[in-house]
């Protein structure tokens, strides 16, 4: 058992109304239980609600998050909230739903165990990502699908040279690279022809998109390992990092 649950926000997908109508739902049905909820500010706003709380607020003593909505709602507040701790449930009101948990209509009796404490939390391991221009960082981010290295023109390819831990080990003349985290890998990397991980495996996965060779594949790498990736010496293409 786990420390019971007492203060809770629920964020929605806002471009349509179920979501929305259950996330109206979600927050009649814990106040009923005395448990305090506020809804992110673009949900309150959707609801006609006031005192919505801007995901990059939300307090750190929150105890869940419930996103209701698809695969895109919970990694977008996963950015929001995974760097203070704070636990995700994700209820899967898209086309996909690989990492929500729960359907509509199993949430409410399963939120009665997990108010009280019946629950398990499962860890996800990140990407780290830091944009470099020479020796200047330019930004940093946290990803908890992938990160993609892609080519900005539409009939052209990229040349790009990959690092794994200081080690020149590849060099790419493809349509990009996707560096993928286990939960990342049922993604684009998996589109792309890369392995499925499972959640618990401590690595990451390097895919080419579209290499032009017989010889580089998907590779699985240790979790430990820090990647670079660089444009080619000499090239002068515009690429995209997402």
């Amino acid at each position: 058992m786990n420390r019971p649950v007492s203060k809770v926000v629920v964020v929605a997908r806002t471009g349509s109304d179920r979501p929305l109508e259950l996330a109206s739902r979600i927050g009649g049905w814990l106040r009923e239980r005395n448990v305090a909820v506020q809804f992110d500010l673009a949900t309150s706003t959707a609801l006609g609600m006031r005192n919505g709380v801007r995901r990059d607020a939300i307090p750190k003593k929150t105890d869940l998050v419930i996103a209701a909505g698809g695969d895109g709602t919970l990694l977008s507040i996963a950015r929001s909230v995974s760097p203070v701790g704070i636990p995700i449930l994700g209820v899967n009101m898209g086309s996909m739903g690989f990492l929500t948990e729960l359907q509509p209509d199993e949430l409410l009796p399963n939120l009665d165990r997990i108010v009280a404490g019946d629950y398990r939390i499962e860890e996800r391991a990140t990407l780290r990502v830091r944009l470099m221009h020479g020796d200047q960082p330019l930004n940093e981010h946290m990803a908890l699908n992938d990160v993609v290295v892609t080519k900005s023109a539409l009939a052209r390819m990229i040349g790009l040279d990959l690092w794994l831990d200081h080690n020149r080990m590849a060099s790419y003349t493809s349509d990009g690279l996707i560096l993928s985290t286990p939960t990342g890998s049922t993604a684009y990397s998996l589109s792309a022809g890369g392995p499925v991980l499972d959640p618990g495996v401590d690595a990451f996965v390097v895919t080419p998109i579209c290499p032009h060779s017989m010889a580089y594949r998907p590779t699985v790498v240790p979790g430990s390992t820090s990647i670079r990736v660089a444009l080619k010496e000499g090239t002068h293409e515009e690429v995209y990092v997402t």
